[in-house]
């Protein structure tokens, strides 16, 4: 019973965000307004006032929000994170007398009762605030005096100066803030946000193999790689990602477009880690030493990019733990390790890890060792390999365990599986991951996608990282599109998502299948060198770093769940747009069909954008240069994608 009577008054309920009750962190970065909302009901008609309670990881005790009536009983207010890691979160409702009085006597004065008491209750509500900062004092004893003063002669009603006082704003404000809260009432149990740098949700990444940078018919190495990265920061990416920089086995090494009969000269995949040369935390000899590696990453840092290394829970049967620790391995009936399958793929040249090892303890520490090992040398992001067929715990105490002494560490998730798997990586802490991006092509694909990522409960803690190709995946709409549709897909991905990724050979279209149905590419370089011609003139490198220049340049495109589509009357034809609170509001059009030209008519939403419908408005193409005026909401649109597939417009009235 006893329970029940210091139970408080109010409830609490429907606090967003909030992952899975409570069980993991939503996601944040550093200067987000993070949105806290929640139901709050209280019995009768008092009204009810709520704040936000947060504390910071080097908080020593907890900050205040205030929140707002929304309508229908739900709240909502915003704290800002000033730092990286952990913050928590709740909320705190209490009956505000004072806004409570307060309506109760306009709706006197308003029926035209006498309020002299009223307005003493008033007077007493105001004596009892505490904490009211010194400057303030003065003006609120003189309302206080003001309130019990005898009614003045010939005043009435909202005439009447006491009650024009005591509908003064600031004396809400004030009354609000230094409540007692003699019935506050605490929501059940305390959330938590994790909280990364700006790289974690913002970022165009380019993908290269170092080993493919030498001169035609010869090795690369991190020196010649270095050289490379002048380049790809001058396209305006923020990251530069590397394929297993590791030693690599020999035996049952592939050869050209995965055969197994590698030649002496082939250089095998980089995924099959390790030989006698050493393991994870080593570096293939023929791309130099550990030094030259710090070189590079400091050559990197030096041009503003950073160093993002592939972390690969795999070994070619060379690797020193087949040697050292067969226990962390799968074996099969006759005592032989069992190599890694996915039917009807083989990957002979690699054994996977068991996780299911007796000794789950050596094993995870010497993973988080290989991470520590790479921070030390200037690694903060990490594309982790098939995530998704690795133990869920490890992840969780890994990550957490890194980012208790390095919460700068960014984690991408390279799990292509099922959706609620994906999820569920992210809900344990990886930072970003890949999506199904590659294969949404269509118009409504794209739209129901888009609003899954943006638009639902997943936002608060999934990051899309919307790679355009990899090595692996080369989607049929490139292979068949020719150069538009290598425009459209790299529009798509850097406007629709801040996190967008290329790998090398896009800017030079490349696109020949290994066979007709295929999605890998016909001589992969993960089985083999790749030298290009980055300077031939048909290059979409200057298309890329306008467009990189363009998403650096508008705050709009660094944010996720701003998106909003437009509807225009064509199935070849997208349009969205993202705004920003400092008004800084871009609006895209792209032609979907890269072999044809498309008209449409754009039905622009022009609330979204703030736009008077009777008011003409400038949209200043950000890609051509070009300025058009439209008029009201519905507008004419023509793309050809062999002339320019897209429109991105910058907004300006």
């Amino acid at each position: 019973m006893r329970s029940y009577l210091e139970a408080g008054r109010i409830l609490i309920s429907g606090i967003r965000p909030q992952v899975d009750c409570g069980r993991y962190r939503a996601k944040a970065v550093v200067g987000d307004d993070v949105s806290v909302s929640a139901d709050i009901v209280r019995e009768g008609p008092s009204v009810v006032a709520a704040v936000i309670r947060y504390r910071g990881p080097s908080d020593t005790g907890w900050h205040e929000a205030p929140m707002a009536h929304r309508g229908n009983d739900r709240y909502e207010g915003c704290f800002r994170p000033t730092e990286l890691g952990v913050y928590r979160y709740t909320i705190v409702a209490f009956t505000d007398v004072f806004n409570t009085w307060r309506d109760d006597l306009i709706k006197r004065v308003e029926a035209g009762q006498d309020v002299d008491l009223e307005l003493l209750e008033g007077a007493r509500i105001l004596a009892s605030l505490q904490g009211v900062p010194q400057e303030q004092r003065p003006r609120l004893q003189r309302t206080i005096e003001l309130l019990r003063a005898p009614r003045p002669p010939r005043a009435g009603g909202f005439n009447d100066p006491r009650v024009a006082a005591a509908l003064d704003e600031w004396l809400t404000h004030a009354a609000v803030t230094y409540s007692p809260r003699e019935d506050a009432s605490p929501a059940p149990g305390v959330l938590e946000l994790w909280v990364d740098r700006d790289r974690a949700r913002f970022g165009a990444w380019y993908e290269f193999f170092p080993r493919s940078t030498g001169k035609p018919g010869t090795h690369g190495t991190f020196e010649s790689a270095a050289r490379e990265l002048e380049r790809i920061a001058d396209m305006g990416f923020d990251v530069a990602y590397l394929p297993p920089i590791h030693p690599i086995g020999t035996t049952a090494r592939k050869g050209p477009n995965n055969t197994l009969d590698a030649g002496p000269d082939d250089v095998g995949s980089p995924w099959a880690i390790g030989s006698p040369e050493g393991g994870h935390d080593a570096v293939h000899p023929q791309l130099g030493t550990l030094e030259d590696f710090d070189r590079f990453v400091a050559e990197a840092r030096r041009l503003g990019l950073e160093i993002a290394l592939d972390f690969a829970i795999q070994c070619s049967p060379d690797h020193p733990w087949v040697r050292e620790h067969p226990e962390w391995f799968h074996h099969r009936p006759d005592g032989t390790i069992r190599y890694a399958e996915n039917p009807p793929k083989k990957y002979q040249d690699i054994y996977p890890i068991n996780f299911d090892t007796e000794d789950k303890e050596g094993l995870w520490r010497e993973l988080r060792r290989i991470l520590e090992h790479w921070i030390s040398h200037g690694v903060k992001i990490f594309r982790v390999d098939n995530p998704h067929t690795k133990s869920f715990p490890f992840w969780e105490w890994v990550i957490e365990d890194v980012h208790a002494s390095h919460p700068e560490v960014i984690f991408l998730s390279e799990a292509f599986t099922r959706p609620k798997v994906m999820q569920a990586l992210a809900k344990l802490g990886f930072s970003q991951s890949y999506t199904y991006f590659t294969w949404r092509n269509t118009k409504q694909e794209l739209i129901d996608y888009l609003t899954e990522l943006t638009q639902t409960e997943v936002a608060e803690y999934f990051r899309p990282n919307f790679f355009v190709n990899t090595p692996d995946i080369l989607h049929e709409y490139l292979q068949t599109g020719g150069p538009p549709a290598f425009k459209v897909r790299l529009v798509l991905a850097a406007m629709l998502s801040p996190s967008y990724g290329i790998y090398s050979g896009y800017e030079l279209c490349e696109r020949t299948p290994l066979h007709p149905g295929s999605e890998e590419y016909l001589h992969s370089e993960k089985y083999e060198l790749r030298h290009r011609d980055y300077d031939r003139p048909d290059s979409l490198a200057p298309y890329i770093k306008r467009i990189n220049e363009i998403r650096r340049k508008h705050p709009a495109l660094s944010e996720l769940t701003n998106l909003h589509f437009h509807p225009i009357d064509k199935d070849d034809m997208l349009a969205f747009s993202k705004t920003s609170s400092a008004g800084d509001r871009i609006l895209v059009v792209v032609n979907l069909n890269p072999v044809r030209w498309e008209e449409a008519t754009i039905n622009v939403d022009l609330d979204v954008l703030g736009l008077d419908p009777y008011t003409p408005y400038e949209m200043h193409d950000l890609i051509t240069g070009a300025t058009y005026t439209w008029h009201g909401a519905s507008n004419y649109v023509r793309l050809d994608p062999y002339d320019e597939p897209a429109h991105v417009f910058r907004i300006e009235d």
